[in-house]
């Protein structure tokens, strides 16, 4: 298993992690709130190797809650350094990584009363930082 710095770890899950939040605050509710943490979560745990060491051990990254811009300005790069890293010390993981993100997001829009539009365009920018390494 490829040796991440703390500072590598911190920022993949930021990216995770605040991609679920993006995703949630796009279409806010307390009750949506709850589910979309849950399937979140689900697809976290079920990752393996690298990516799982990563999503499910040590503390969740803290985000600004000021508004969903300033998240968006720091999850974004996070994700597209994510991918630099996982590029460059882990390559084998990188589509784990891709495909956690993508799924958990996926299921976050879902779990609620369906995808909405915000929801939509949200999960378009973060597949497109997903593709694209700083």
């Amino acid at each position: 298993m490829a040796e991440l710095t703390d500072d590598e770890r911190s920022t993949l899950k930021t990216g995770a992690f605040g991609a679920v939040y993006l995703v949630s605050a796009a279409d806010p509710g307390l009750v949506s709130m709850v589910r979309e943490s849950f399937a979140a979560s689900d697809v976290f745990a079920g990752t393996s190797g690298l990516v799982n060491d990563v999503l499910t051990s040590g503390e969740l990254p803290k985000l600004a809650r000021d508004s969903p811009e300033a998240v968006e300005q720091l999850v974004l790069p996070a994700l597209r350094q994510s991918v630099a890293v996982l590029t460059a010390k882990a390559p084998h993981d990188l589509e784990h990584y891709r495909a956690a993100v993508t799924e958990a997001v996926d299921r976050v829009a879902r779990a609620a009363s369906g995808v909405d539009p915000a929801e939509t365009a949200m999960i378009s920018k973060i597949r497109q930082a997903l593709a694209t390494p700083s």
